[in-house]
């Protein structure tokens, strides 16, 4: 058996005469080596990149292809500032950030890293249980779902506790989790392939060019509509209204908190250091970026395809109603009855045929009623159901995967505990624990689902950009970075970036949390930023008691 040390080795010469040859020629060395990044990815698309995607395609169409790829981009720059800053120096983030910059940044960062790691982990268990009944048709009904928990359970502790078991089984664990994602986004393709002939491909490569004119006017498709509409300044309200929240949420949640909390621990797992840098750019970019802008872009096309601007004729037309409209039409006397109630004072707004037309072409669809959709395309039910089926189970488990993984890192954190012991294999499968529980005893309960996702989703994005100036001090903090620390030019171009990156979370962030808890949710931001001062102060106390102390000691022993 060959130790551990000596594969490390044998890396770090590849790579030492990889960084000698052309950035073209590394590629090969660099797409062997990869990792982590694959990690990133296998996270990231899970059910809110689905949901996100289905709902930039239904109310943006083509329109917003740019939006997502835009954000992505923006959230690989700060991972690879993390990334930097862990390999160039060693040490581990939370420790380097209680530190050198912040002890309430650093537990604000795990914490809510955890937080987001046990709640989020039960919408992954309703999107995989969704997908195996409703898109296999198997293990239905309520006793099956329990079923479908403990498998998705079972799976994700094996999958994770192989990666605990040393060398062999990180590579294991990383090859499992490239051949998911390469499922998932295949899934996807597959999807867009079925209709590229209906496709307008112009408009698609037209959608790719930033369109900041969606903040102020509704996508092309409704305006026609709008005009004919007995209120159209209604409807461009409600209209505009969701469409700068479907693009705000994609700037604040591309990167989730816990993502950056597994990079820089998944990277020092390996072994990783120096020599690893420049492949970890190129990991990020091969096993994060480009998984996401495949998958999120196929989702777009194809829901902007079968739903933007469009609507199901049913709502409309009771003669031509399908089962597609009965699930449909209680989103739609929602949308039509607030419409109704827009009148002044005790008036009531009566609809028109416009006005119904855009009440049903802007009731929220989910990835099923997408795949129902697709069976006029294919032809047969079941070929559409499998393969998007496909797709959407492997964003479940590999979510789940990743969200127990990154629990594990954060408990050893926490605890001060060593990786791949009992601590860390208890730890990683306290995401799997909530998750499964949560789907079957809170999740469908719409009460409990709110008080559990609106202060995780609250804190998460409030701490996305706070972890994104973090990582910005750190990569600035010479006592951090000693002779790492970027010079010159280079370092005033990433500044810039990265102040870019920053304005766009918070920006999404701010937007978000006002929309989810409003004043409390600003009071919440308040409490954070004075408890973070607070800790800055005392940090800096306890540092010149420390250097007192040891002056003091000093003395005594000179003496």
């Amino acid at each position: 058996m060959s130790d551990p040390n000596d594969s490390l080795a044998a890396e770090k010469t590849l790579l030492a005469e990889a960084n000698q040859k052309p950035l073209p020629a590394r590629w090969g060395t660099y797409a062997k080596l990869s990792g982590p990044g694959w990690l990133q990815g296998a996270i990231t698309l899970g059910g809110g990149s689905l949901a996100g995607s289905l709902y930039v395609g239904v109310i943006g169409g083509n329109q917003m292809l740019w939006l997502q790829p835009l954000m992505m981009i923006l959230g690989v720059l700060m991972l690879s500032v993390i990334g930097y800053v862990t390999l160039s120096t060693g040490e581990k983030p939370f420790r380097a950030i209680n530190k050198h910059i912040n002890p309430v940044l650093g537990w604000g960062w795990l914490i809510a890293a955890m937080l987001a790691n046990l709640v989020w982990a039960m919408p992954q268990f309703s999107l995989g249980t969704a997908a195996i009944q409703q898109n296999f048709g198997i293990l239905e009904g309520d006793g099956g779902k329990k079923w479908c928990a403990l498998l998705l359970f079972v799976i994700g502790v094996a999958v994770v506790w192989s990666y605990d078991s040393g060398n062999k089984g990180v590579k294991i664990f990383e090859i499992i989790l490239k051949v998911m994602v390469a499922v998932v986004v295949l899934s996807f393709f597959g999807v867009v392939i079925v209709m590229a002939g209906e496709l307008k491909w112009g408009e698609i490569i037209a959608g790719f060019i930033p369109n900041l004119s969606l903040i102020t006017e509704p996508a092309a498709k409704y305006q026609a509509f709008i005009a004919e509409s007995s209120n159209p300044e209604y409807w461009k309200g409600v209209i505009l209204e969701s469409q700068r929240d479907r693009m705000v949420a994609a700037a604040a949640t591309a990167v989730g908190i816990n993502m950056t909390f597994l990079l820089p621990y998944s990277m020092l797992r390996k072994g990783w250091g120096r020599e690893h840098r420049g492949l970890a750019s190129f990991d990020l970019s091969l096993g994060l970026f480009l998984p996401f802008f495949l998958a999120t872009t196929c989702v777009v096309i194809a829901s902007a395809h079968q739903f933007h601007g469009d609507f199901n004729k049913g709502l409309l037309d009771p003669s031509q109603a399908n089962e597609a409209t009965k699930k449909l039409e209680g989103a739609y006397n929602k949308n039509l009855n607030a419409f109704k109630a827009s009148g002044d004072g005790a008036a009531s707004m009566e609809p028109n045929e416009a006005d119904k037309k855009i009440a049903a072409m802007l009731v929220k669809r989910d990835a099923f009623q997408l795949a129902d959709s697709l069976e006029e395309l294919t032809g047969k039910k079941a070929v559409s159901q499998t393969v998007f089926g496909i797709g959407v189970l492997g964003m479940a488990v590999s979510t789940i995967i990743i969200l127990m993984l990154i629990n594990g890192f954060a408990v050893t954190e926490m605890l001060g505990a060593e990786i791949g012991g009992m601590k860390h294999k208890i730890g990683s499968i306290l995401p799997g624990i909530t998750g499964a529980l949560g789907f079957l005893y809170l999740w469908s309960n719409a009460e409990a689902n709110f008080w559990l996702a609106v202060p995780t989703s609250v804190f998460g994005m409030v701490l996305l950009p706070i972890a994104y100036i973090t990582f910005f001090l750190m990569i600035n903090s010479k006592s951090l970075m000693g002779d790492a620390m970027p010079q010159g030019n280079k370092r005033i171009v990433l500044n810039i970036a990265m102040l870019v990156a920053v304005a766009a979370a918070t920006i999404g962030a701010g937007w978000s949390v006002w929309a989810k808890a409003g004043w409390w949710g600003v009071a919440a931001i308040a409490l954070f930023i004075y408890a973070t001062i607070e800790g800055k102060l005392w940090q800096k106390l306890f540092r010149r008691l420390d250097r007192i102390e040891s002056n003091i000691n000093k003395s005594s022993n000179e003496g």
